[in-house]
């Protein structure tokens, strides 16, 4: 059953098509304490939100009742589109207020793309389209101005209970975003997550993990198989890091898994899904069981 109405706040700042769903949060493992009947109703909205560089298209996605912890979601290069909308859905269903940005808001609204699966890395046309979207998130302090002004919005919301700490959670290249995040608005983020993020640890000096002295989050940080394949060394700097910071840090390797193994859309690789649900959704329960413990 689904009530689609269109809304406007009176100045004109957001707006929103409104409409309640019933969500199922299903394969939400036992780790995380939650029925997997379990079902509750949410509220889907499209919103824009003011940031220092422009207008920021978004969906905002939240419990139809009640105020809940807020969560930052950072998609992957292929940005906001249905396979992040339905991440943050099931993240909802279980009692989070969701935020997912589109992240190449400065280049154009959202969808950038709407089916991962049909990208092709290997064609030029697509390549240039990746350039066009990602070059502008890449300047100095961009996610870090992005991050403030969307925690900020989450805390104005009646449906963001701000007396618990927001997480915030990121998606290949999100991963990294997270760190920026973490770092930036520490004071806010309580836990922050990566799920097969790129380029946690290189060898420049604004290097993702230098961040990690200014956070003061708990962290989840779960890698793909074939990324430490290519760089074994990337766990034990993190783990290293995450211990002189004296912070709380989860960091595994999933056996088998290939970058971008928890969103559902990946393109095939090698002919092969990259997608790999039970691992995925191992990933999913040890998010949820940060967040219940982290987010308070």
């Amino acid at each position: 059953m689904e009530k689609d109405n269109e809304q406007k706040n009176a100045d004109g700042s957001v707006s929103r098509r409104d409409f309640t769903i019933l969500s199922v949060a299903a394969g939400l493992t036992a780790t995380a304490g939650t029925s997997a009947n379990a079902a509750m109703a949410l509220t889907e909205k499209d919103v824009t939100i003011k940031t220092p560089d422009g207008t920021c298209d978004a969906a905002f996605i939240h419990p139809t009742s009640g105020k809940h912890p807020g969560v930052l979601i950072w998609t992957d290069i292929f940005g906001l589109r249905p396979s992040m909308r339905d991440i943050a859905k099931r993240l909802a269903g279980v009692g989070y207020s969701v935020l997912v940005p589109n992240p190449f808001y400065r280049t154009q609204k959202a969808p950038v793309i709407d089916d991962a699966s049909k990208f092709d890395f290997a064609a030029s046309a697509d390549q240039a389209k990746m350039k066009t979207w990602t070059t502008p998130i890449n300047e100095a302090g961009a996610i870090e101005r992005d991050a403030a002004a969307f925690i900020a919005f989450m805390d104005a919301q009646k449906e963001v209970d701000t007396a618990k700490k927001i997480g915030t959670q990121g998606y290949c290249m999100g991963g990294p975003l997270v760190f920026k995040t973490a770092s930036t608005v520490a004071g806010r983020v309580g836990a922050g997550a990566t799920f097969h993020g790129g380029g946690l640890v290189t060898d420049k000096p604004d290097s993702p993990h230098l961040l990690i002295p200014k956070m003061k989050s708990h962290m989840l940080i779960a890698i793909a198989a074939s990324d430490d394949s290519k760089q074994p060394d990337a766990k034990d700097k993190l783990k290293a890091a995450f211990t002189a910071a004296n912070l709380s840090a989860e960091v595994e390797v999933y056996s088998g898994t290939i970058h971008g193994w928890c969103v559902r859309d990946m393109p095939l690789q090698n002919g092969k899904p990259i997608y790999n649900q039970p691992d995925a959704d191992r990933a999913w329960g040890r998010l949820l069981a940060l967040y219940k413990t982290s987010l308070t």
